[in-house]
């Protein structure tokens, strides 16, 4: 049966299963149709749709810290779907369209990589070809002209935007020879935050609470740790061992509103303990 206001070509090409990205591409053109499309998708701009990139962006991570293998091909169709989604949004406005991302990534992967694609030499380690990569980008930006935090992106999650920042100050000299002076520095920031706490206003303490977690980045960044990645692992371990409190007080018919402090802080050790005797 004919899908209702369109064309026999279309539908055939959407309900193709083998259809690749021209069926997802034509998919999404039906969704945004303004006459025959889906109300949600045509009212959507740049915008409104960016939230849902990142949150796509970040169950990919998601998926790849839990080896969740099954489900990664379709965290990617979700990421992949977004990419269409603003192409989509680019064509309705004039703008650009799928064909032109398409262009824009592969020209770049020519461009950087030389040595895969050009006559450099591919007798190099891993992280010469980074410094190499940085060089490449650092030339798109217009070389010595760019100034040095040009185009590290604002939408980046904060912490690992503040490492991307301080790694681009860092090349040009700007950086702590070692982590004691990073560390010194958290306490010198821990104490401008009690301080503030204790006699400045909310917005003096977020700001200072901001300045902290930057330090944090850069002691992250010295150690060479992944920050987001490090706050994740506390997070899912902050939930397995509360997880570990509720089951333990519902073996007793009882639930954390009906306990206290000292009684979780006591499950809490036994569940860290039963974890470190694994």
């Amino acid at each position: 049966m004919p899908l209702p206001h369109s064309d026999a070509r279309s539908d055939q090409l959407v309900r193709d299963p083998a259809g690749g990205i021209e069926r997802l591409l034509e998919i999404m053109r039906r969704l945004r149709d303004p006459q025959t499309g889906c109300p949600w998708d045509i009212a959507q701009d740049f915008a409104s749709i960016t939230p849902y990139t990142i949150e796509e962006a970040h169950e990919v991570a998601d998926a790849i810290e839990r080896q969740a293998w099954g489900e990664l091909p379709g965290e990617l169709g979700d990421l992949l779907l977004q990419v269409v989604f603003h192409a989509q949004m680019a064509t309705d406005a004039g703008m650009f369209g799928f064909q032109d991302v398409v262009q824009a990534i592969s020209d770049k992967m020519l461009a950087r990589h030389p040595h895969v694609f050009g006559d450099e030499s591919r007798d190099k380690t891993p992280e010469q070809q980074t410094v190499d990569w940085e060089k490449i980008k650092a030339a798109e930006r217009g070389g010595q002209q760019a100034r040095v935090l040009d185009g590290v992106a604002l939408g980046l999650p904060g912490l690992t935007r503040a490492v991307k920042l301080q790694k681009r100050a860092a090349r040009v000299g700007f950086d702590w020879p070692s982590t004691d002076e990073v560390v010194a520095k958290i306490a010198e920031e821990a104490a401008e935050l009690v301080e503030a706490r204790d006699q400045l206003t909310q917005t003096e303490v977020t700001e200072e609470f901001g300045d902290l977690l930057f330090v944090m980045a850069n002691l992250a960044r010295h150690l060479d740790v992944d920050p987001e990645a490090a706050l994740r692992a506390a997070n899912a371990k902050f939930s397995r061992r509360f997880g570990r409190i509720e089951n333990w007080l519902a073996e007793a018919g009882r639930t954390p509103a009906d306990s206290d402090l000292a009684e979780m802080d006591a499950l809490w050790n036994r569940a860290k303990a039963e974890e470190k005797s694994r």
